[in-house]
């Protein structure tokens, strides 16, 4: 199913480093749609699971908790560090592995920064206000 996915987000250019550059300037509507209507599709996803009390294959009830809000800056540091490193890579972290194996070999070094943002946050997590 990933190799499936991955060849989905090469053909459906979402992974393009032009489209995304294209998205962050306001220029094309091709990602927000996109992304809207993933939004669109899992909000319809979840309702449908919630009233019709479906189970998992092993028959347990799938529960949906609230995520909470924290108070604070959390989600905007977050937000913006995300949002800064998917704009100066040009890929977001999960299609990175798609465009590797699409032949895109220079983010090999922007896996490796993940990874290393990963660890160090793993590292510092204690210390950080959650």
């Amino acid at each position: 199913m990933g190799i499936v996915f991955g060849i989905v987000l090469i053909f459906s250019e979402v992974v393009s480093w032009f489209r995304i550059q294209e998205m962050f300037r306001f220029q094309s509507f091709h990602m927000y749609g996109i992304i809207g209507s993933a939004v669109a599709v899992a909000a319809v996803s979840i309702q449908v699971l919630k009233r019709t009390n479906a189970r998992t294959i092993r028959g347990e009830t799938i529960t949906i908790s609230d995520k909470p809000w924290n108070k604070g800056t959390n989600q905007l540091l977050g937000g913006i560090v995300f949002g800064l490193g998917w704009g100066l890579l040009g890929a977001c972290p999960g299609p990175i592995y798609a465009l590797i194996g699409a032949g895109i070999t220079p983010l090999i070094v922007g896996l490796f920064a993940a990874l290393l943002g990963a660890l160090t946050y793993g590292h510092l997590k204690p210390k950080l206000p959650h």
